[in-house]
Parts: C-alpha cells; sequence; structure tokens
C-alpha cells in the first residue's frame, strides 16, 4: 500500500489555516446579536417597488405622441421646402410620366410653352420627341395616366364623393 507522505510544513499549514478559520468563525459568532434567526440575512427587509401605475404609462404614451408628431411635421416641412425652392414661375413642369419597364419612363415636360417628351432611363435621358402643338391635359387624364386611378380619386369614390 502506498502511503503519501506530507511534510511537516505542509501539515502546519494546514493547522494554522484551519485555526485561523475557526478564530474568524467564532468572532463574527460574538459581534452578532443573538435575536437575528438568520444568520445570513439583510439587517432589515427590503421595501417592496411600487408598481408603474397609469401615471406612468401616460407620460410614456405622450412622449411617443410628441415625437411622432415631430417627425411628421419636419417631414411636411421637408416636402414643402422642396417644392418651394423648385418653381420658377410655371417655366418647367412634368404633366404626365407612364412606367415603361422596371426602370424606364416616359415623362412629358413642359419647357415654357414647348411640350418635350422624354425616356428616362437609369444614368440615362433622351429626348424622344418635341410636339409642334401642345396637347392640352385634363385633370382625369393625368391622374389617370399610368393606367390606375390617384389614390385621392380612390379615396373620394371609397367616401361616396
Amino acid at each position: 500500500m502506498n502511503c503519501v507522505r506530507a511534510s511537516p510544513s505542509t501539515f502546519l499549514t494546514v493547522l494554522f489555516g484551519a485555526a485561523s478559520l475557526c478564530a474568524t468563525l467564532c468572532a463574527a459568532a460574538a459581534d452578532a446579536p443573538a435575536a437575528t434567526a438568520h444568520p445570513f440575512a439583510a439587517p432589515q427587509p427590503a421595501t417592496p417597488i411600487a408598481p408603474a401605475g397609469l401615471g406612468g404609462l401616460g407620460q410614456v404614451t405622450l412622449a411617443l405622441l410628441a415625437v411622432l408628431a415631430t417627425v411628421f411635421v419636419i417631414a411636411w416641412m421637408a416636402r414643402r421646402m422642396r417644392s418651394f425652392g423648385n418653381r420658377v414661375g410655371n417655366a418647367l413642369d412634368v404633366l404626365a410620366d407612364i412606367p415603361l419597364g422596371q426602370k424606364e419612363r416616359a415623362v412629358l415636360l413642359k419647357v415654357g410653352q414647348t411640350q418635350i417628351l422624354v425616356g428616362v432611363a437609369p444614368g440615362r435621358v433622351n429626348t424622344l420627341h418635341v410636339l409642334a402643338e401642345p396637347i392640352e391635359l385634363s385633370r382625369s387624364a393625368v391622374g389617370m395616366a399610368d393606367g390606375r386611378p390617384s389614390f385621392k380619386a380612390l379615396m373620394l369614390r371609397s367616401l361616396g364623393k
């Protein structure tokens, strides 16, 4: 049978470690009050946190509505400013456009009193035809230029107007 022999220094180290652990536990037990049932319990019970009521939910809802309103106001202002700076009288206007493919369109432009039909593709714009006499377009023809009714026409029809 093999027997492991410990050196005297290892034995003394273990003995002093056990003695110091016992001394620490005895000192902690003497300092602790005798009334505590659980030696590792908190000195006083934790106070419960009140759940957030409708006031907190109302504040969150109001803040969300304020952020959404701000986003819509900024988008509306940006759209108004973009169209505001582009107009130079009635010198240049897009009268109608129709998709010819996934990325190609035919666009009827009014430049001064002349109407020009251009083809628009990614990275390219070509003049297709310069009209000798301008075409008069009605509002319903412009809204139905691509074969589909406009959103405004659909809304008016659904409202019965």
